[in-house]
């Protein structure tokens, strides 16, 4: 590797940073945060999600993805896709309409908002007269018609926003010609819904809030069919045929009405609900493909598939807030089923039989159980990739075969260079495994550790689950399920090796499994060892959570990674730090009383070490002891669990009252999960402060601990009060390592100036590398550490970077952050940085993350600010402390419980979208014989949510229930 001449000029350096160094977020990955509204364009076969956020996410076929944010805080309420090109509009809920288009530039597509409309209406008109309730894109790619609060339909012009007034259908004009017997004639209430004729472009049908609808005449100006239904309108849908109207309304019915020359009446249509009297919600939604019509039933979210005698209530996990259905083939069959719920995005297969799901390449719920913590692995050997593919496989049996059904743009980013895995630890004892090698987050497969433990779960306790001839007939569909059998299962800390397929997991009851991959199912009994981390601590008086009981009977593991190894820590409190050496078949683990090593080849414990500090009182004596001190304690015991999950079962503990009691008051603190509070003093700290002897890091190197001349395995553990324990570890020759034991030495011990919390160690070799990972060399994947120069110890605190030589432990150098602003190190992590410029020339530096949220690069071995760039938000301290580096200069962060920002500060390795789209051909333009209207709610409200109620009879509760649901 070629070396750069550190001492040169100012422009070599500022030139190597440009060469090395550089800042972007590339692609979030994961379900969009509060979802408000979806849009969808045949022609394009792009799909369009808004937030509550004010963001606009477009996605098509795998890799395809933009994003756009609009400038106002305010709510995406609806989406539409002008048909057959590349621009779109949303509708905000302040009443502002906005204009984006996909323009390509370089070869290359990007989301650009082309402009801003918000209707004034006359001088002095109230606000209900143009706030726009419902938006129609016309078929002509020319016109949008807006339906109004005030029952006025105004026609706009694109992409230039202009109105056209003299084509406007006010209220009058529509009263006007309503028969003298219709009810409610004075009051026909806003716009609810507009829809072209799929045959006829000059025709739309604009339906009322109190059931009036009316198929009017574009070109002629006028009013040519009264439909007069009386029940509380929601949806209408025009067959294809054009010979029907579809109607659809509060109390859970809908209407057929035949279109002709004259006005029907109402008596002679036939009026249908579909769950008779059960106490069903308001059709918000009707689509008429021969397939499908939507419905919702009491407290449940549902869509109901009718397709002759098959009749299925698909039951989703969250509530729903709009619905679409993909056609393909020459006679444009239903193919597909898209649904956005609050919290997911469901497709069903609608041309297999049972209607299965089909996986979502993206838009997968990362949070369909809390995130607890996160581990990326880089680099991935192809024969681990395949087998856990593998496992993914077999989980995945249920879904549909068919391919991903949205396929629209190019996805032109070359094939990523590299196999990385992102896992993700969980609340309910799962950790899920990602592809991240590239803009998809793709689900490969999930362990579940929950079955290695006696837990309170009833397997039968599912509201949902349905039986045979139950009417309605309900199907679960979805995988977002936030309730958490035991919160003790929730995993806190992973750690796998690559190379041997080796892993390990720790939990929040203190329980740490050793798991390896295997193809076939297996059925064992997984025995706990229990170390006890107080080592005859007296005093201690423990209240927090009991530890979780391994089964005693042999659990069938299916294939995959499956335990053969449990520590179980006493007190059970979080594990607060883990790390695994495949080679020296070790796991060493620590907590908020102490640390230890296992041996999980001989199953024996190694090293037990107690660092609970004597006058620490909160961690001896255990959480909720006296309930003053009850935020403090759960601080301890529940570090990392978020405020909104902090609810323990009543038969999990006997203070659950206690803990409900205290959130309220927690809300602040239990907002920062770190394991160190944000804000700390710039003082040297005081030897009794709270939790001084949790550990924070554990580092295996082999190094050289005694003399310059032997370099021996080794153990160094940090501590949250600056302590730095080093253990030198002696290991049998290979021949014998199953039968002689490992032995533990206490060896060095460091105490830092100033007690700031120990957030990382690395040991450097005599070039100023960090060591390479176990395994690594053997696998000609790194170069052999330079065993010859002196090493030296890197030990990174919350305030400074502090180099000592070894083996005499002596200070060489040190960086400080800047005390003044208040910076303290959140993350670190070690990267390799190649030029962009170079193939063969790369360095290693130290990545940090700050509570601030700034990003820095420290080089490596000169402990040199490098350069910093701004991340996160510095109030958004879920955020810091979610994040997670990767080997090559990389990044993850959650910005939302559901979706991880991607970052990069490599010049050379950088994960973004590169997509291209183009408008479909002209000729697709033509409104004859069109099988499907390119719009993708058709007349409904795209952002329009299930109502949560049944009607209501009194009509002030109803009018205040349905302006909530508007607006």
């Amino acid at each position: 590797m070629k070396r750069f001449r550190r001492h040169g000029h100012e422009s070599d350096r500022d030139r190597l940073k440009q060469e090395l160094f550089q800042f972007n977020k590339t692609v979030e990955h994961g379900f969009p945060h509060q979802p408000s509204a979806l849009g969808y364009s045949p022609s394009l076969q792009l799909l369009a999600i808004g937030t509550r956020s004010g963001a606009i996410k477009l996605y098509g076929v795998p890799g395809v993805e933009f994003m756009g944010l609009h400038d106002e805080n305010a709510a995406v309420t609806q989406v539409h896709f002008l048909p057959h090109q590349v621009e779109l509009v949303t509708l905000l809920d302040d009443n502002s309409l906005h204009m984006w288009t996909l323009r390509a530039h370089k070869g290359l597509s990007e989301l650009l908002e082309m402009g801003r409309f918000t209707l004034t209406g006359p001088p002095g008109a109230p606000p209900s007269v143009t706030r726009v309730t419902t938006v129609l894109a016309h078929s002509s790619g020319e016109l949008l018609l807006l339906g109004t609060e005030g029952g006025h339909v105004f026609i706009v012009e694109v992409p230039g926003f202009r109105e056209l007034e003299e084509r406007n259908i006010s209220l009058d004009q529509v009263a006007s010609s309503v028969p003298d017997d219709y009810i409610g004639r004075r009051n026909l209430e806003h716009v609810e819904a507009l829809q072209e004729s799929p045959v006829n472009p000059d025709q739309v049908v604009i339906g009322y809030g109190r059931g009036l609808m009316v198929i009017w005449d574009l070109r002629k100006r006028c009013a040519i069919q009264h439909i007069p239904a009386t029940q509380q309108l929601e949806s209408v849908w025009w067959t294809e045929e054009e010979s029907y109207i579809l109607s659809s309304h509060s109390d859970g019915s809908y209407c057929r009405w035949m279109v002709g020359g004259k006005d029907v009446n109402e008596e002679k249509e036939k009026s249908d609900i579909p769950y008779g009297h059960f106490p069903c919600k308001a059709i918000s939604k009707i689509v008429h493909l021969s397939t499908a019509d939507g419905a919702s039933y009491g407290d449940r979210h549902c869509i109901t598939v009718i397709h002759g005698k098959t009749h299925v209530a698909l039951d989703f996990t969250s509530r729903i807030i709009d619905f679409f259905v993909i056609r393909e083939g020459p006679q444009w069959d239903p193919s597909a089923l898209v649904v956005l719920v609050e919290e997911e995005l469901v497709v069903i297969d609608l041309q297999t039989e049972g209607w299965p799901v089909i996986q979502t390449p993206y838009l997968v719920p990362l949070h369909s159980s809390a995130i607890t913590c996160s581990h990326h692995i880089s680099v991935i050997p192809l024969k681990l990739w395949e087998r856990i593919t593998a496992a993914g496989d077999l989980q995945n049996a249920h879904y549909s075969k068919k391919p991903w059904p949205i396929t629209g743009g190019q996805n032109l980013a070359s094939d990523p260079p590299q196999r990385d895995l992102l896992l993700t630890g969980h609340e309910d004892g799962t950790v899920r495994f990602w592809d991240a090698s590239g803009v998809c987050l793709y689900p490969m497969y999930k362990l579940s550790t929950a079955g290695v433990f006696h837990t309170d779960a009833d397997p039968n306790d599912n509201m949902n689950q349905g039986t045979e001839g139950e009417w309605p007939p309900f199907r679960k569909v979805g995988c977002f399920d936030p309730y958490s059998d035991d919160p003790r299962l929730g995993i806190q800390k992973i750690h796998l090796c690559k190379y041997s397929g080796y892993l390990t997991v720790a939990g929040t009851a203190g329980q740490i499994l050793v798991l390896e991959l295997n193809d076939e199912a297996a059925e064992q009994t997984v025995e706990a060892k229990v170390v006890d981390l107080l080592q005859g601590q007296e005093g201690f008086r423990w209240k927090g959570h009991t530890r979780l009981d391994a089964r005693d009977e042999p659990v069938l593991f299916p294939p995959g990674f499956q335990p053969f190894a449990l520590v179980q820590c006493q007190p059970p409190a979080v594990v607060t730090a883990l790390t695994l050496h495949s080679e020296w078949k070790l796991v060493a683990f620590g907590t908020s009383h102490g640390f230890g090593v296992y041996d999980y080849q001989q199953k024996n414990s190694i090293l037990i070490k107690c660092t609970l500090n004597p006058s620490d009182q909160l961690a001896m004596e255990g959480p909720l002891s006296r309930v003053k001190s009850i935020k403090k304690s759960l601080r301890q015991s529940f570090r990392r669990i978020r405020r909104s999950r902090v609810s323990l079962r009543k038969h999990h503990a006997s203070n659950a009252a206690k803990l409900h009691d205290a959130n309220a008051r927690l809300e602040a603190e239990l907002a920062e999960m770190e394991l160190a509070p944000v804000q700390r003093k710039i003082e040297a700290r005081s030897s009794d402060d709270s939790f001084t002897g949790l550990v924070r890091m554990l580092y295996f190197a082999d190094t050289f601990l005694l003399d310059s001349s032997h370099n021996t395995p080794s153990l160094w553990a940090g501590t949250n009060g600056g302590c730095v324990f080093a253990y030198m570890l002696r290991l049998p020759p290979v021949e014998h390592r199953a039968d002689e034991p490992v032995t533990a030495h206490p060896a060095k011990e460091i105490q830092l100036m100033h007690r700031a919390p120990v957030v990382g160690i690395v040991v450097l070799d005599g070039c100023g590398a960090p060591l390479p990972e176990p395994l690594e060399v053997a696998h000609d994947l790194a170069r052999s550490p330079d065993m010859q120069g002196s090493h030296h110890l890197l030990v990174i605190s919350e305030e400074q970077f502090k180099v000592f030589t070894l083996p005499k432990v002596s200070t060489k150098m040190k960086l400080k952050l800047t005390a003044m602003d208040g910076s303290r190190v959140r993350r670190v992590g070690v990267a390799w940085f190649g030029s962009s410029r170079s193939e063969d020339y790369s360095e290693s530096g130290l990545v940090v993350l700050t509570n601030q949220g700034d990003v820095h690069v420290v080089s490596l071995p000169a402990v040199k600010m490098q350069v910093h760039y701004p991340c996160i938000r510095r109030e958004d301290v879920s955020g810091i402390a979610s994040c997670v580096f990767t080997k090559h200069g990389q990044g993850f962060y959650l910005i939302s419980p559901s979706e991880f920002e991607r970052f990069s500060l490599s010049t050379r390795y950088l994960v973004e979208p590169r997509c291209l789209v183009e408008a479909p051909p002209k000729s697709a333009t033509s409104s004859q014989h069109r099988p499907q209207p390119d719009r993708a709610s058709s007349a409904y409200s795209a952002a329009r949510p299930v109502m949560e109620h049944a009607l209501l009879n009194d009509e002030s509760e109803y009018l205040r229930e349905t302006e909530e649901r508007m607006y």
